[in-house]
């Protein structure tokens, strides 16, 4: 078993009234990537910020391999934070800005000198040493304080939105770039974002935050194929939701009847609950084929159910689909562009299939809406 670079037990953050934190425990292994994924006010930020020690929790402890560091300062704990606002000393070259922080501790010259140079070479920065960030695009400078965070040889690397203030492409190549650093230098990176794709892209594992609370984590692939709750289906990616009612569990199987009457099955460990409860019958937009109604018939062993094509969206790499399907609600469907096929046109009666095994099932929950974008 991995070896635990960092654990909260039981932490709370109150802020007044407001709790950003909730009684929250987690683990993280020692050389992990690990990312806090959720909406805006979730406690995410929260919670970097007192691993970081620059928040103090209301309640609970915070260790560091093993060392509690609950009321130590930020300067005493063996991490180091790199911002959405890179905060580099516009004043000072590229060179003296990674240096920044050696020379504090009064690192010997010589061996500034070799940090500083390993540290450019690794963000990809060789020759730039003696820009000024003026000088520098914005994609540059995010490479300049993550080299200024790295050159301390940190036990953490904490990144709160780092590339938040990239554009999409640039994004995109930072976020290879930063899985490609963390495998190199093998440091615990714990990585705060809002971004589902980010967060998927990087991450050894993933926890999806609401209030103030984990409402799952493990591997961005289990958590994306096999949503625990509603809140999780619907944040990370895409999923359609229909209301229906577990009838029943029979040789691994699980059968649910849906509003307007249709009839799905799953694997019964994707529907872990009491026969009679209404649930809420999920599939990805991808995971669905569609057809005209009068055509051939799906695959056996598939799930069916027909519906009016309300809109055809055209983006290039896939076609989008809108469905009014069983009791009315709007079903989305992605297709790849393949170009073999003629796309079916608004108006169209259309039949959409996908596999048992691609159907999962969570309960309602309080407060959210099956209409409710993601944030």
């Amino acid at each position: 078993m991995a070896e635990v670079d960092v654990r909260l037990e039981r932490v709370t953050k109150d802020f007044g009234e407001t709790i950003a934190v909730d009684d929250l425990s987690l683990d993280i292994a020692v050389g992990e990537f690990f990312s806090m994924l959720g909406p805006s006010g979730c406690g995410k930020t929260t919670t970097l910020r007192i691993i970081g020690g620059f928040e103090e929790p209301t309640r609970g402890t915070i260790y560091l391999r093993g060392r509690d560091v609950t009321d130590q300062p930020p300067h005493r704990r063996d991490v180091n934070t790199v911002f959405q606002s890179y905060a580099l000393f516009p004043h000072l070259n590229v060179f003296e800005n990674v240096a920044f922080g050696l020379r504090r501790r009064k690192v010997p010259h010589d061996e500034i000198d070799a940090r500083v140079r390993n540290a450019l070479k690794l963000v990809d920065l060789e020759g730039f040493d003696k820009r000024k960030p003026g000088q520098m695009s914005g994609g540059q400078q995010q490479r300049v304080a993550l080299a200024r965070a790295l050159v301390n040889e940190p036990q953490v690397l904490l990144l709160d939105e780092p590339l938040g203030a990239l554009d999409l492409k640039l994004r995109k190549q930072m976020q290879l770039e930063l899985k490609r650093i963390q495998q190199e230098v093998g440091i615990t990176f714990i990585y705060v974002t809002h971004d589902q794709e980010e967060a998927m892209t990087m991450s050894d594992r993933l926890a999806v935050m609401r209030n103030g609370r984990i409402e799952q984590i493990g591997p961005p692939e289990e958590v994306y194929e096999n949503p625990q709750t509603q809140f999780v289906a619907a944040f990370l990616g895409a999923s359609n939701l229909i209301e229906g009612e577990l009838k029943e569990q029979r040789n691994g199987t699980s059968s649910v009847r849906l509003q307007g009457g249709d009839v799905v099955q799953m694997p019964s460990d994707r529907a872990p609950f009491q026969t009679g409860v209404d649930v809420l019958v999920g599939v990805r937009p991808e995971k669905i084929t569609i057809a005209p109604e009068n055509g051939p018939e799906p695959a056996a062993g598939s799930n069916s159910v027909t519906g009016l094509l309300r809109m055809s969206t055209y983006i290039g790499v896939s076609h989008q689909y809108k469905v009014e399907g069983p009791g009315g609600h709007e079903m989305t469907v992605w297709v790849q562009n393949l170009g073999t096929d003629p796309a079916p046109t608004p108006g169209e009666r259309v039949r959409l299939s996908w596999q048992r095994e691609h159907t999962f099932a969570v309960l309602p929950q309080e407060g959210l809406s099956l209409e409710e974008e993601e944030e």
